[in-house]
Order: C-alpha cells, then sequence, then structure tokens
C-alpha cells in the first residue's frame, strides 16, 4: 500500500495516457482525472481535498489574467481571415509563375508558400486543408508523384507550429513564464532552417529524378513584364508586408507580441478588403471559426491546469526529480531521454497535450542540468537553457503532425484530398520530411547558437 501511495503521480501519468486514447475531450479527460486522483490522493494522506479550492484561482488569476494569451485569438483570427480572404490563393499562384522554370518549381512554391502563411497563423490544421485544397489537385495534374506531393504539402502546412507568431510558442512561454517575444526571436532560425531542409532535399530530388516532378509551362502566368508585375504587388508585396509589419514590429521591440497580433488581426481585415473578399457572411464565418479554435485551447487550459496542481500536490515533481537523481544519468543522458519520449508521445498525441503536461513537469529539471559550456551564457537572455530546451521541444513536436497512426496533419490532408489519394501514398511521403525534421533537431542540439544567437544579437543590443 505505502508503495501504491508513493508512486501514485506515476498512476496518475499512466491512467492519463490510457484515457487519451478513447477519443473523449482532452480537456473533460484531464479534469476529471485531477478531481479522481485528489479523491485518491485524499484517501492516501497525500492531499486534501479543501486545496481544489485553489484551482479557480489558479484558472482566473493566472491564466486567464495572462496579457500573453490574449494574441491567441488574434493570431487565430488573422490567420483564419487569411485563409477566406483568397489572400493565400493568390500568393501560391504568384510562387507558381516566379518558380516556373526551376525544377520542382511548383513543389518548391508549395514549400515558399508553407513558410510564408506559417508567420501568419499557427493554425496547422487550417493549413494544411489550404494547401491541400489548393495545391494537391494541381501537383496531380502536373503529373507529380502522389508520395512527393502529399509529403511536400504535409510538412509545409506544419511549419506554422514553429515559424512565429505560433500559437504553440505563446502557451510554452506562459507556461515557463518566459518572454514571448524572445521565444519568437529564438524559433525563427530553426523554423527557417527546416524550410531551408525541405527546399534543398526537394531541389536535389527533383534535379535528379525529373520524372517524380515534370515542370511546369514555361509560358504560364501574365503575358507581360507591367502584368507580371501587377501580379506581384497584388499577391505577393501584400502578405510579406503584413507578415513584417507583426514579426518586425516584435522583433524591433516597437510592440508586444499581443499588440503586434492586434495589428496582425486588423491588417488580415485590409487585406481582406484589398481582395473584394470582405463581407458579412465571411466575417461572421470567420469570428465563429475562430471562437471556436480559442474555445478549445482555453477548455484544454483549464483542465490541464488542474491536472497540473494535482499532480504536483500529491508529490509528482519531487518523485520524477529524485528518480532521476537516483539514475546517476548525466545531463546529456536526461536530454536525450526526455527528447525521446516527447517524439514518441507524438505517435499518439497532439502537440497541445504533450506540451501542458509534459513541458511544465520536465522544464524546471534541464533547468537545473549542467551542459558545462555547451550552452554558455547570452547577452539579453535570462535562461539560455530554458529557451533553449523550448524550442528543441518545440523543433520535437514538429514531427507529432507527421508520425502515424496520429499525424493529425495527416488525417487534415486525406479528408480533403480526392478519392484517389491513398493513404499509404501520404505515409510514404512524409517519410524524407521526418528525417529532416529529426536531422534539424540534432542540429539545434549540437549548435545552440542556432536557436540563442538571433535573440542575443536582437535584444543584447547586437
Amino acid at each position: 500500500m505505502e508503495f501504491l501511495i508513493e508512486y501514485l503521480p506515476l498512476v496518475m501519468f499512466a491512467v492519463l495516457a490510457i484515457l487519451l486514447f478513447s477519443g473523449y475531450p482532452v480537456a473533460f479527460i484531464l479534469g476529471g482525472i485531477a478531481l479522481l486522483f485528489a479523491v485518491l490522493g485524499d484517501l492516501a494522506g497525500t492531499f486534501r481535498l479543501q486545496q481544489l479550492t485553489l484551482i479557480p484561482l489558479r484558472i482566473y488569476g493566472g491564466t486567464m489574467e495572462s496579457l500573453v494569451l490574449v494574441a491567441i485569438p488574434m493570431f487565430t483570427f488573422m490567420g483564419t481571415m487569411l485563409e477566406k480572404s483568397g489572400a493565400a490563393r493568390d500568393l501560391l499562384y504568384a510562387l507558381q509563375v516566379m518558380l516556373r522554370r526551376v525544377p520542382g518549381g511548383l513543389a518548391l512554391s508549395v514549400t515558399l508558400m508553407g513558410t510564408i502563411m506559417a508567420a501568419t497563423t499557427g493554425i496547422i490544421g487550417a493549413s494544411v486543408v489550404m494547401i491541400t485544397l489548393m495545391a494537391l489537385p494541381v501537383m496531380m495534374k502536373a503529373g507529380y508523384s502522389m508520395p512527393l506531393a502529399t509529403g511536400t504539402i504535409a510538412s509545409s502546412g506544419t511549419l506554422g507550429i514553429l515559424i512565429p507568431p505560433s500559437i504553440m510558442l505563446v502557451i510554452m512561454s506562459d507556461l515557463l513564464s518566459v518572454p514571448v517575444g524572445t521565444v519568437f526571436i529564438a524559433a525563427l532560425m530553426p523554423g527557417l532552417l527546416l524550410a531551408a531542409l525541405y527546399f534543398v532535399y526537394l531541389l536535389v530530388i527533383c534535379r535528379f529524378k525529373p520524372q517524380l516532378a515534370p515542370p511546369m509551362d514555361e509560358d504560364m502566368g501574365p503575358a507581360t513584364r507591367g502584368e507580371f508585375w501587377a501580379m506581384i504587388f497584388r499577391s505577393f508585396i501584400p502578405p510579406i508586408f503584413l507578415i513584417l509589419c507583426v514579426l518586425g514590429s516584435i522583433f524591433l521591440g516597437f510592440a508586444t507580441p499581443t499588440e503586434a497580433a492586434g495589428v496582425g488581426a486588423f491588417g488580415s481585415i485590409l487585406l481582406a478588403a484589398f481582395n473584394k473578399q470582405l463581407n458579412w457572411e465571411n466575417f461572421v464565418e470567420v469570428c465563429r471559426r475562430s471562437a471556436l479554435t480559442v474555445a478549445m485551447l482555453f477548455g484544454i487550459f483549464v483542465g490541464a491546469t488542474a491536472f497540473a496542481f494535482v499532480f504536483k500536490s500529491i508529490g509528482g515533481e519531487h518523485l520524477i526529480i529524485d528518480i532521476i537523481n537516483g539514475s546517476s544519468a548525466g545531463p546529456w543522458s536526461i536530454l536525450i531521454v526526455l527528447l525521446a519520449m516527447v517524439f514518441f508521445l507524438g505517435f499518439f498525441f497532439d502537440w497541445i497535450e504533450i506540451t501542458l503536461i509534459v513541458l511544465p513537469i520536465f522544464a524546471p529539471i534541464v533547468g537545473l542540468l549542467d551542459f558545462g559550456g555547451h550552452v554558455g551564457d547570452w547577452e539579453g537572455i535570462s535562461q539560455p537553457i530554458i529557451i533553449w530546451f523550448l524550442i528543441l521541444v518545440a523543433v520535437n513536436l514538429q514531427t507529432s503532425f507527421l508520425t502515424p497512426p496520429f499525424g493529425f496533419a495527416l488525417f487534415y490532408m486525406k479528408g480533403v484530398a480526392p478519392p484517389e489519394v491513398r493513404i499509404q501514398d501520404i505515409y510514404k511521403g512524409i517519410i524524407p520530411f521526418v528525417m529532416l525534421q529529426i536531422f534539424g533537431l540534432m542540429l539545434c542540439v549540437a549548435f545552440p547558437s542556432i536557436v540563442l544567437w538571433f535573440p542575443s544579437y536582437m535584444l543584447g543590443g547586437g
């Protein structure tokens, strides 16, 4: 009995892992498990039920009062409005015209579009669905290899989870109480690194295996130079300008991420008006979809807050620290195990479950580890190891959208793809991109400067 009481937090974690497979809403699973183990903890003498009255104070006095989280609904609105306004469709066409003479130009256009759209929205489901609907029929008509086409779309559509302004990064920053602006700057280089790895891979594979990606018609697009530049100023410049306004204002210190999110939301409305797509019907639909997304996220926040409170109160955090200290494992072994755990969990769970459950427990432990001079001190960054670990987890979570059996990006794609697209083709197509993501993660582990140099340069005065 004493053994069971001592390891009650691990039982709590195991029950969570099992129930997440039930398909029941995650918010209710987290809250229900918290209530169940609060009762068990009370019976075991490690928890008092009166402590449950502290949970509302943590929710309304912590999560709901966080000004950083105000950015989430506005960034969600911005991404949804850009999708609804047709700006993404026009951007993809402009990129196709610009890259029509490059081997694999259509696949490269999709990658560039995914990178650009990632800097406007952190809603992966919307990005993958949008790019699939716009690009997959065109790639199929052009004779592209089905695995190459599906892998390119899925991997490009998931870049929004890493490249700022990402909703995931906002949540991570709030969980670990680190400046979201610093995290945004730190995530930019790793995000662009992954995009560059995709780009180089597609260039090489399309150059040496042209049968996988037949070239586009060199005559596509505007017939005159004047029409070409008109297309650039109409379809390419506006979304790029919006991105520069949002990210530039954050990076240069002109605005907080919350203020920049407001600018982005308003800018997306102006862009919809510029494209003559701003009407009452579209506006209501964008608000409805944004509200549903935000309600889902904040519902999970409430459940996760209750779960984390009970888990720590019954001794979960101390138990994990004791297990790690008793294992005599070095800091590198612990880091590799934690990253491997996140990668493994990504096969079965969504990023939000992994982030809200794993990150608050393990990040403080990593912050106490001694990596010698590998990470070092960086001017302008107060907690470099925590920022580095946060970005490593973020890069690692890219794979959770692409790895079967529960890769959500794969399901989003299959749900809107033509019937002839088989799930086997999608699974086959994402393999090289998952390998590229792992390689990018290894580079960030081996060279912390990929993560920390840019924020140190921007925040430390250059």
